[in-house]
């Protein structure tokens, strides 16, 4: 590490790190295909399974907060949760806090809905085998944690 800049992370590191980026596209994209090709089962896009699983985790938000939690335009989780609320998975409901921007909260059948979601995507993650343990697992999420903050500054609008 450089004397002048304790924070400054070696060559060799900066490598992996890049190796780690390298892993994430194809492993989100691959992700991604796999909900899409399991979607007919609900019907779930990637961007409305996004979009209930933020509800099902923080309960109800609103478009900008889910915007901000998954680094995507609002624009993007407007029309997510629209498509949604056509498929009775979501409703608008008034917001106390701020009178133009309603919460969007599940329904019973989008609590259904991404519940099923996700009990699916657990038992293919149950195929990852024996072999990972769980500090492996925390130092992987320490670092993807890491390298997520680094690019928090980045705008999505």
């Amino acid at each position: 590490m450089s004397e002048t800049d304790p924070a400054q992370v070696p060559g060799e590191l900066t490598d992996r790190l890049t190796e780690v980026f390298d892993l994430v596209g194809p492993l989100y994209r691959r992700a991604q295909r796999k909900v899409e090709q399991d979607a007919p089962i609900e019907g779930l896009s990637v961007g409305v399974r996004a979009v209930l699983n933020l509800l099902r985790e923080h309960g109800p938000m609103t478009v900008p907060q889910m915007g901000r939690a998954q680094a995507l335009s609002r624009q993007f989780v407007q029309r997510m949760s629209n498509d949604a609320a056509e498929r009775g998975l979501v409703e608008f409901v008034a917001n106390p806090a701020h009178k133009r921007s309603s919460l969007i909260r599940l329904t019973g059948d989008g609590r259904t809905a991404i519940n099923a979601v996700m009990d699916r995507e657990r038992a293919v993650l149950r195929q990852v085998g024996g072999d990972l343990t769980e500090a492996e697992v925390a130092a992987c999420l320490r670092v993807l944690s890491r390298l997520l903050r680094l690019l928090d500054d980045v705008e999505v609008d």
